[in-house]
C-alpha cells in the first residue's frame, strides 16, 4: 500500500497529466443535474448527454417531469440502459422535489439519498459539483484506479476508497481530485499490464508499493 504522502503525490501526477477537468454532464439547473447523475448510473456521461437535451426540452422543471408518461420518458432515455427503472425513478424524484421540497434539490447527503434512484455516489457528485461541498464521489473509475495504484486494498469498498481520499486531501482539493481520477481511470484503469508507453505512473506506484512492502 502507498503511504499518504505518496498517494497525494500520485494524485498530483494525475492532475499534471490530465490537466483541468470540468463537469462532464450537461445540465442547466441543480434538478437537471441530479436527473443526469441518476441516469449516469452504469452508463457513460456521453450517452447521458445525448438524451438529456431532448428530455429537458420536453420536461425542463420538476412539475413537468412528474406528470410525464413513463413510456414517453423510457423512449427518450432508452439508450442509457436500465431505462425502465431510471424512468420510474426520475419521475418519482421529480414529484418529491416539486411537491415536498418546493422545487429545491436537497443540499445534504441524507436528503438526496432519500430520493428514488439516488445513492451515496449520486449524492456526493451533486453536493460537490452543484453546491461546492467537500465530498468525494467514488465511481467505477475512481475505485479501479485507486486499487490499481495501491491507494487501497483490492477488496476495498467504495466507502473505504472515499474515506481514504477524504482523510488525506484538503477539503478544497477533493472536487478537482475526483474529476481528475475519473478521467485518469477512463484512460488507464483497464490497462492492467504496466508499460512505459501506457502509463509511467502505474510503474512508479508499483515500485513504491514494492518498496513499502519490503520495509514491513
Amino acid at each position: 500500500m502507498l503511504k499518504d504522502h505518496q498517494i497525494i503525490w500520485a494524485i498530483q501526477q494525475m492532475e499534471e497529466e490530465i490537466g483541468p477537468v470540468g463537469l462532464s454532464l450537461d445540465a442547466r439547473t441543480p434538478f437537471q443535474f441530479l436527473v443526469s447523475v441518476i441516469l449516469s448510473a452504469q452508463a457513460t456521461d456521453v450517452s447521458v448527454n445525448k438524451v438529456t437535451p431532448i428530455l429537458f426540452t420536453r420536461y425542463p422543471e420538476p412539475r413537468d417531469l412528474m406528470n410525464a408518461e413513463v413510456e414517453d420518458v423510457e423512449d427518450i432515455i432508452r439508450s442509457v440502459g436500465l431505462f425502465h427503472n431510471k424512468a420510474k425513478n426520475i419521475i418519482k424524484t421529480a414529484r418529491i422535489v416539486h411537491e415536498d421540497l418546493n422545487d429545491e434539490v436537497p443540499t445534504d447527503r441524507k436528503g438526496i439519498m432519500a430520493l428514488p434512484g439516488a445513492g451515496r455516489k449520486t449524492a456526493n457528485v451533486v453536493l460537490s459539483d452543484m453546491f461546492g461541498q467537500a465530498t468525494f464521489a467514488v465511481d467505477t473509475h475512481v475505485s479501479a484506479i485507486s486499487k490499481r495504484l495501491h491507494f487501497v486494498t483490492q477488496t476495498a469498498t467504495p466507502l473505504q476508497v472515499e474515506n481514504k481520499i477524504i482523510s488525506i486531501l484538503n477539503p478544497e482539493d477533493l472536487h478537482r481530485a475526483h474529476h481528475t481520477m475519473i478521467e485518469f481511470g477512463r484512460k488507464y484503469s483497464m490497462k492492467l499490464t504496466p508499460d512505459k508507453e501506457v502509463c509511467q505512473l502505474i510503474i512508479d506506484c508499483d515500485k513504491l508499493n514494492e518498496e513499502n512492502e519490503a520495509e514491513v
